[in-house]
């Protein structure tokens, strides 16, 4: 437990709503302030949360003086303009994910976040749970030796949205969401993977993106859909490992294999997804004394006695309590907006290999990369 820490909400939206869902439960967290076009929308979700004040224009909560900090819960390219805005005001940023809608959007929010001297915090879900802790600890003990080759992964039978029932329409319009489920779901695996690899600089990447199923036709003709509903790629970093990424919104299959990483020494396969029901468990692999071995985790105990004997493990509960904890100054912020700028620019190495139709560079990716940020 430590001092309040006072947050201004911009976006009542799905997101919005998840993030005060989480910040509930956080018992430092005071949210003073909450902000939508759709004021109607902001005073429910007001009373809802029990959140004493509402602006239909964020710039305009902006200019308060007890909020430290802007939670951004918007559709991905309003995510840069808002968040630099907020830097400028003086505001420390938490964002959701994706960083922005594009590699070169990114870059000039962490920029604007040192010029400023204000922190950025990027909502990647995937590195607080419970088996990346795991995997990471095995990494760092060199159970794992050393790494080469990872896989990120992620599966829904039928889970794209709106055209299969849930979201808006907005997710799948790219002058809004800039991708589909490498954007979407992508990001958590892509992400969690390169974590895991201690975020290796991107050398070539190679990718496809597919929109080949059956819509409802009601649906279909109430959107534009022009984004991915099923992402491929394969990335080569520098100093030889690899990346190989497989993100379904819409397959017809009934699962796939979950994440992995492998080293000379070791491998962990984190647990199988599939429309957030558990496949299969986490699993440690290695050989001793010329014995293959195939170890299991009960990642519930490890989290438990972790969270009696290490210090300041509640920081590491979730994205936001981290978030909490670093504003409070008890951990050092880790660094989710170099993360979540890497992942970005996998996605859109992915992306411009599929145009292109070749393998691309990374300074390539960089070069292509245009602002997709909305004027405000």
């Amino acid at each position: 437990m430590g001092r309040k820490v006072r947050i201004g909400i911009v976006g009542a939206g799905l997101i919005g709503k998840a993030h005060l869902r989480n910040y509930a439960n956080i018992a430092d967290a005071e949210v003073v302030a909450i902000c939508d076009v759709n004021v109607q929308e902001a005073q429910r979700v007001a009373e809802q949360f029990g959140i004493p004040n509402v602006y239909s224009d964020f710039k305009e909560m902006l200019q308060r003086d007890d909020i430290e900090a802007v939670d951004v819960c918007l559709h991905n390219n309003l995510h840069s303009p808002v968040t630099i805005a907020a830097f400028q005001a003086g505001k420390d940023v938490y964002c959701e994910k994706p960083i922005a809608g594009s590699y070169r959007d990114g870059v000039q929010m962490l920029d604007a976040a040192e010029a400023y001297g204000k922190k950025l915090h990027v909502q990647l879900g995937t590195l607080y749970r419970k088996e990346t802790k795991a995997a990471k600890a095995l990494i760092d003990g060199g159970m794992l030796g050393k790494l080469y080759h990872a896989r990120a992964t992620g599966h829904r039978r039928r889970g794209r949205p709106y055209i299969d029932g849930y979201g808006t329409p907005a997710f799948l319009n790219k002058d809004i969401a800039a991708g589909g489920a490498l954007i979407d779901m992508g990001v958590y695996h892509i992400a969690q993977m390169l974590y895991l690899l201690d975020t290796p600089k991107v050398e070539r990447i190679s990718g496809k993106g597919y929109r080949e199923m059956d819509m409802d036709a009601n649906r279909a003709a109430q959107t534009v859909f022009d984004v991915e509903e099923l992402g491929l790629g394969f990335v080569k970093f520098e100093g030889g490992a690899t990346l190989d990424i497989y993100e379904a919104w819409s397959i017809h299959l009934g699962s796939i294999e979950g994440c992995s990483i492998v080293g000379n020494k070791g491998g962990v396969k984190l647990p199988a997804y599939s429309d957030q029901a558990v496949l299969a468990p986490f699993s440690f692999h290695t050989t001793l004394c010329d014995i293959d071995i195939n170890g299991m985790v009960n990642l519930d105990e490890m989290d438990g006695r972790w969270n009696h004997l290490k210090p300041d493990y509640d920081a590491y509960q979730s994205s936001q309590h981290h978030w909490v904890a670093a504003l409070q100054g008890r951990v050092e912020l880790l660094p989710t907006a170099h993360i979540a700028l890497q992942t970005m620019l996998v996605s859109e190495g992915i992306y411009l290999s599929d145009r292109l139709g070749r393998e691309v560079s990374g300074d390539e990716i960089v070069e292509h990369s245009l602002t997709t940020a909305i004027t405000l």
